[in-house]
C-alpha cells in the first residue's frame, strides 16, 4: 500500500527520529484519507489521526524485540542482489 514509507525497526534503522515517525504517519494517513492536505474542516481530524498513528508507531517500536538473523539483508541489500541477479540473466 505505502511503499514508500521506510522501514523504521531495527536492524534497518538504528536511529529513529520524531521526524521520521511523523513523516510516516502522515503519509499513511494521506494515503488512507485519499487527501494530500485537507479541508479546514477536517483538518482537525486530519492532524489528529497522524498523531495518533505517530504514538502507536513509537509504542510499537519502543516495544518490539528484534533478534537479528545472521543472514538478514537490508532493503537495500535486497534490491542490490536482485539486479546481480537480473544482470547474470542477461548476459
Amino acid at each position: 500500500m505505502c511503499r514508500s514509507i521506510v522501514t523504521l525497526r531495527e536492524p534497518y534503522t538504528e536511529n529513529v527520529t520524531d521526524d521520521d515517525i511523523e513523516a510516516a504517519a502522515l503519509q499513511y494517513i494521506r494515503k488512507i484519507s485519499g487527501f494530500r492536505t485537507p479541508a479546514p474542516h477536517n483538518a482537525e481530524a486530519f492532524e489528529a489521526a497522524v498523531a495518533a498513528v505517530a504514538e502507536a508507531t513509537r509504542t510499537l517500536l519502543a516495544e518490539l524485540v528484534v533478534r537479528p538473523a545472521p543472514t538478514a539483508l537490508t532493503p537495500a541489500e535486497r534490491t542490490e542482489k536482485k539486479r546481480a541477479a537480473r544482470a547474470a540473466r542477461a548476459g
